[in-house]
């Protein structure tokens, strides 16, 4: 492999995870001397930096960074502007990668003359408790994340797919001289917008269905509701920066909160509103049943399905409040041109 490649990878409070993901990229099937891993820590508060700091003093080739503005993009910026790879692949540390993750994109990026290439998501519970196990299957199912093709098991038997976006990403260096770096107001949403922006700019994205990364989902439904506000709550943010609409998919659970609320709120005007509310309410919890018990069966866990049930919820919920949130922040009082816009992270 005659690349040379720069791996990117923000963290911040990830002692649970950091040794599995070093091991993963320790392993990787490709000459290190091709190779430098740059780790962004946004000023962690747990052991994460000095797990780092030890494994860089035994390779040469893993770099540290201080992120002062600890979030996801201004992170990846950072370690772009100093990378020196010809390819530079992002990763993400709340995740294990294959032994052929490198080489593998790298691959698919030359073949297709791709712009940015990814991985299918195998996401997998944070512990073994049923919260945890849940949370996990409601992110792997088209009922939670809709039509997010990585995130679903693929049984088209195709190599690779073109599609709107991936997890992560590889990229080619002269996509970032092209249409510019991560928008650092997005906290979230970042690599959506980027995605978007390349796609706009005539770029191809391809998903490589059979490379399967092992991903760690949120271990309790408090942190699932903030992660999923914050992906609704820069939603409209990132429709104002492209002008135009994104995704099908990024809609809906606005749209299920608001057939929630305008119904319950003029039915005191007009009564048969209510007998609408119920019959979205009953809709949507014996479609919600039906997804639960499907992918539980499935999997032989019957009993995950009241907790999968929930976490369908939080997840719709959180994201369609998120979004309305951010509707009113950017759309009607314009936050982002008046300050920088600061939101609480997610961990």
């Amino acid at each position: 492999m005659k690349n040379y490649i720069s791996l990117i990878i923000p963290v911040r409070n990830e002692y649970r995870y950091i040794d599995k993901l070093l091991t993963s990229i320790l392993i990787q099937d490709i000459e290190k001397t091709n190779l430098e891993v740059i780790l962004i820590d946004g000023l962690s508060t747990d052991n994460t930096k000095n797990v780092i700091l030890e494994y860089s003093k035994k390779f040469d080739f893993i770099k540290v960074l201080d992120n002062p503005h600890k979030t996801v993009p201004s992170a990846l910026n950072l370690g772009i502007k100093i990378a020196k790879g010809d390819i530079i692949i992002r990763l993400d540390a709340h995740a294990e990668y294959p032994s052929n993750y490198v080489s593998t994109l790298v691959y698919y990026l030359k073949k297709l003359n791709a712009d940015n290439v990814g991985a299918s998501v195998i996401t997998l519970p944070a512990d073994n408790k049923p919260v945890s196990r849940a949370i996990a299957l409601s992110l792997s199912s088209v009922f939670g994340v809709g039509n997010a093709t990585f995130r679903l098991e693929n049984s088209t038997g195709k190599e690779f797919i073109e599609v709107d976006t991936v997890p992560f990403g590889c990229y080619r260096r002269d996509v970032f001289d092209r249409i510019g770096l991560f928008d650092e107001q997005l906290t979230r949403n970042q690599d959506n917008e980027f995605n978007e922006r390349l796609r706009k700019a005539g770029g191809k994205i391809y998903l490589i269905p059979s490379l399967k990364i092992k991903y760690y989902a949120r271990e309790n439904y408090k942190k699932l509701y903030k992660m999923f506000f914050q992906y609704g709550y820069f939603g409209p943010l990132v429709d104002i920066k492209l002008k135009k609409t994104t995704q099908l998919r990024r809609y809906v659970p606005t749209v299920f909160v608001l057939s929630l609320v305008f119904p319950l709120l003029l039915s005191p005007l007009y009564y048969p509103f209510f007998y609408l509310w119920i019959f979205i309410i009953s809709l949507y919890f014996v479609t919600s049943v039906s997804f639960a018990t499907f992918e539980c069966s499935k999997r032989k866990e019957i009993y995950l399905i009241p907790y999968v049930m929930w976490a369908y919820l939080v997840s719709h919920i959180s994201y369609g409040v998120g979004y309305i949130s951010g509707i009113l922040d950017f759309i009607i009082r314009k936050k982002h041109l008046k300050s920088n816009v600061d939101v609480e992270l997610s961990r």
